[in-house]
């Protein structure tokens, strides 16, 4: 299973020359697997550039899933630049967070307004689904991934994603906010032996505790979700858009200190899993979080269990 960063900021995207190491497009990031599935998690400004290198693939269909965490802007601001989107034949299913009082579709139109762009969500030539996911849900897709989400802690909601491919799984948690007194324990428990952490470092220690009210984590709880979690590896994501890449890569450093399987998400850096794991003894515990689930069944937290082709 293959991971590669295409946006690794928060908030606003900050490109210039104290950023141009660590990149400065907002949240995306692509997940293949063996199997041949694209996975996109979030629509930030990095997905058009992910676009634009799938457009390069010569004669071919391009089917695909994006999970989106939440629909705040910065997460969602690249999906009309979203090159593959344009091309007739192409399908992507866009899946994120059912909501009492508006539906994801709604909410995603908003932005195509002709104030803000000079076409609508209805006219990109692809065929788009738009499905939306309850908390604990987990969707199949094909034959062996699977997609367990659940809600954290953020201002309007967010959704944190395991994404599995037979036993190797990775965690997506972005813009996700911890007890003051503590850690959030589900997440804890969803991280549970995964593969990969992606997890929100969109402070430092200091100011976590300065913006309790912004809903992001430091990078010191990214480290200790990720040792409580007993991961392989943690990748510290979703960084301020005034860090520059000096400041992280001293985050990078402090962060192996405590954990060093521990580094900084980068534009363009690619992870191959599978490979990596082939090289490591598997640690225990490290199973599949929905490990036994098939067509019909349902998890374990009662939630339905959807599939997609």
């Amino acid at each position: 299973m293959k991971v590669t960063f295409w946006g690794v900021r928060g908030s606003i995207p900050a490109p210039g020359p104290e950023t141009v190491k660590v990149g400065g497009n907002t949240s995306c990031t692509e997940i293949r697997t063996p199997d041949g599935d694209l996975l996109i998690l979030d629509a930030g400004t990095g997905i058009r550039p992910l676009g634009l290198h799938l457009s390069q693939i010569p004669r071919c269909r391009l089917i695909g899933h994006i999970f989106l965490s939440h629909t705040h802007w910065d997460h969602i601001q690249g999906l009309p630049f979203f090159e593959p989107a344009h091309r007739r034949g192409n399908r992507f299913t866009i899946l994120g967070e059912k909501r009492v009082n508006e539906r994801l579709e709604q909410v995603l139109a908003a932005q195509y307004m002709d104030t803000y762009l000079p076409f609508s969500l209805r006219e990109m030539q692809a065929d788009i689904l738009i499905k939306e996911m309850q908390d604990g849900e987990t969707v199949l897709l094909g034959e062996n991934t699977s997609v367990t989400a659940l809600r954290g802690e953020h201002p309007g909601g967010v959704f944190v994603y395991r994404l599995c491919w037979h036993d190797c799984c990775v965690v997506y948690a972005t813009d996700v906010r911890h007890p003051s007194d503590g850690l959030d324990t589900a997440l804890i428990h969803l991280a549970r032996g995964a593969d990969l952490l992606i997890h929100d470092a969109h402070f430092t220690p200091e100011q976590v505790r300065a913006y309790p009210h912004f809903g992001h984590s430091s990078w010191l709880q990214a480290v200790k979700v990720a040792q409580a979690a007993r991961v392989k590896r943690l990748a510290l994501f979703h960084h301020r858009p005034t860090a520059s890449d000096e400041e992280l890569q001293e985050v990078e450093r402090r962060a192996q200190e405590i954990f060093p399987p521990a580094f900084i998400s980068r534009e363009g850096f690619s992870l191959d899993l599978l490979a990596s794991a082939a090289s490591q003894t598997a640690r225990p515990g490290s199973s599949r979080l929905t490990s036994g689930l098939s067509s019909g069944t349902v998890a374990a937290n009662d939630k339905p269990v959807r599939i997609y082709e």
